[in-house]
Parts: C-alpha cells; structure tokens; sequence
C-alpha cells in the first residue's frame, strides 16, 4: 500500500460516529469484524465498507483467520493523524461535528 492518502478522509473517517465507537473497540487489542458489526448494529459488510480507506491506507489491519475477518488499529499511525499540527483544526472540526451527532 502506497503512503499517499487523504489526510481529511481520514478523519472525517475517524470521527464518523459508528466508525468512531469501532475506532474504540479496536483500542484494546484485535476484534473479529462480526464483534464489531454486533456492537455497531450493521452488517459485517458495512463495517467492512466503513473502515474500507482505513484498511487500503493501513490504519487498520485487516487479516483473515478461518473464513473470519479480524480487525486490528494501527495505534500509530491513527495517532499521528490527531496529533499532527496540521490536522488540529481538522481534528476540532471532526469533534464538532461527532457532538453535534451525539447532542
């Protein structure tokens, strides 16, 4: 997979509200994508379809044991993108936006 990537995709990705609840279930450690469709209320599909710019850049792993997909966050690089200067209006922007969802 290349470097190059959208870095304001990547965080409207972040801070869509179910990838995010995803993004926080994957903090601690891998999940089989099922887990996570269940705990998000979508299809495996969607979850698949949600992440799909996370995985293609590398953000999050995606490995198949069994038929099974599991799901991994590449801890780093996500942190990278928070905490790098030139996506912190981007950042703000994103958590404006994810609480004007959840109020």
């Amino acid at each position: 997979m290349g470097n190059a990537f959208d870095r304001e995709k990547v965080v409207d990705c972040m801070f869509d509200p179910i990838t995010s609840s995803i993004l926080a279930d994957l903090e601690d450690g891998e999940k089989e994508c099922s887990f996570l469709a269940q705990q998000s209320s979508i299809s495996e599909h969607d979850v698949l379809d949600r992440l799909s710019y996370l995985i293609e850049h590398e953000f999050i792993f995606k490995n198949s044991d069994g038929g099974k997909y599991l799901l991994s966050a590449n801890s780093e690089k996500l942190n990278s993108i928070v905490e790098n200067s030139d996506n912190f209006d981007a950042t703000i922007s994103g958590l404006e936006k994810m609480d004007s969802y959840l109020n």
